[in-house]
């Protein structure tokens, strides 16, 4: 019998009680009040739907300078007692951790660099990459399948999202193997911030150096790419950016993409490994796959939240909130509000508001890649279930189906498996 957890002793942000299965705690939060202060740091827990979807639409009140450090390592100076600290925002931002990155940054400089990338990003320019990534899924099926053992992330969702942004970007395919090598991830849930012993200097940098070259190439020898039209894009002003203002847009995309993919390929196999139930409805109404992934977006989102800090009081679901305090919209909350989801902790494959799911935020910041991750889901399921007769998970490595074992990310920022090791078995080919 597991020992029932002390809620208000518990830090979220540090220890690592609530990795392995947060949605209690989030349900805790939600029942005393949809926006609650967490006693360890002051950070203000968003947990409710509609309070979640007032903090992302309005950076006005809410600055994304420290979406991705939240109350670590702090601002530079103090804030508190300030009636609005807008201005200290913009005398300090230069000091907080990824200041030089679009995800931290406020309007009307965020619109001038999404500008950038969201010209490129376009259903049109999916569509055209959709060829590429059912063969690149085919190949990735082939190299799960051909090993001693399966394990989807490294042997397929880690190199597949690898694969799928770089060839949308325009990274020559030629280079792509050089991409994997340099940016191994370990035991499958590193991403671009996991380092390999051989290489000379970290992957961002390494990222930085290689998208230089292509920005600075595509500059003197234009191609019909998404990298060219980065590189030729100019600001709403008329002005060009700069190379390295390219080459932030660039790795970004380059680097988020994958992350939520991977993340959201490892669950929606968990689910359809573990309910053979599901598994043969998908088989049999395949129309019902894209909804599938809607719902597992909501059950669970690949992000568990996103920072803010409140440039001015603000009243949220009744809940005053002062100037200058970090604000965590939980989007793995907000997507189990009963509110708005009945029967939010149930998996329903035919849920008909799934796609109101936050798991991509909303706003400014909505996640540019989210149509991408929503079509290599889809096509990856579809792949899997075209060449298998059967999707399990492995005892040996996960235990019987009513004491499963999984390691997560010890992480407060995303959720996800960090392996997940499959049994398959082969289809037979068509004659």
């Amino acid at each position: 019998m597991t020992e029932a957890l002390d809620y208000d002793a518990l830090d979220f942000f540090r220890g690592t009680e609530t990795v392995a299965d947060p949605y209690p705690y989030f349900d805790w939060l939600r029942d005393k009040c949809p926006v609650s202060r967490e006693p360890s740091h002051g950070v203000y827990m968003v947990t409710g739907y509609e309070e979640a979807f007032a903090v992302y639409t309005d950076p006005d009140t809410f600055s994304s300078c420290n979406s991705v450090t939240g109350p670590f390592p702090g601002f530079p100076v103090p804030l508190e007692g300030q009636a609005d600290v807008s201005g200290l925002i913009a005398e300090h931002r230069g000091e907080l951790p990824f200041s030089d990155q679009i995800i931290t940054m406020d309007p009307p400089e965020h619109y001038d660099h999404r500008h950038l990338l969201m010209r490129q990003l376009t259903p049109k320019r999916l569509k055209e990459n959709e060829d590429f990534v059912w063969r690149l899924a085919d190949r990735q099926v082939d190299e799960l399948m051909g090993g001693d053992e399966a394990e989807l992330m490294t042997g397929y969702a880690n190199p597949f999202a690898m694969f799928v942004i770089a060839d949308l970007l325009g990274v020559p395919e030629s280079d792509h193997e050089e991409f994997r090598s340099a940016l191994s991830r370990q035991n499958g849930g590193g991403g671009v911030g996991s380092t390999k012993s051989e290489m000379p200097q970290n992957p961002l940098e390494w990222l930085y150096a290689r998208f230089s070259r292509y920005i600075e190439d595509r500059r003197r020898a234009p191609r019909d790419d998404v990298l060219t039209a980065l590189a030729t894009t100019r600001f709403p002003n008329g002005d060009l950016p700069e190379v390295i203002d390219v080459v932030r847009v660039a790795t970004n995309v380059f680097a988020a993409g994958q992350e939520t993919t991977v993340r959201l390929l490892g669950t929606a196999l968990q689910l359809i490994g573990d309910h053979q139930d599901l598994q043969q409805l998908l088989r049999e109404r395949r129309d019902l796959i894209p909804n599938f992934v809607e719902e597992t977006l909501r059950m669970e989102a690949p992000v568990k939240g996103d920072f803010r800090l409140a440039r001015c009081p603000a009243t949220v679901g009744g809940v005053d909130i002062p100037a200058g305090v970090t604000v965590m919209v939980l989007n793995g909350a907000a997507n189990r509000d009963p509110r708005r989801f009945s029967d939010p902790n149930e998996f329903r494959v035919e849920r008909e508001n799934a796609r109101e799911h936050l798991a991509f935020g909303r706003g400014v910041h909505s996640c540019p890649g989210g149509p991408l991750a929503r079509l290599e889901t889809r096509v990856s399921i579809e792949r899997l279930l075209d060449r298998t007769t059967h999707i399990g998970i492995s005892e040996e490595h996960h235990g019987p189906p009513d004491a499963r074992r999984y390691d997560y990310m010890p992480t407060y920022i995303l959720r996800g498996l960090t392996r997940l090791h499959l049994e398959l078995t082969r289809a037979r080919p068509a004659s």
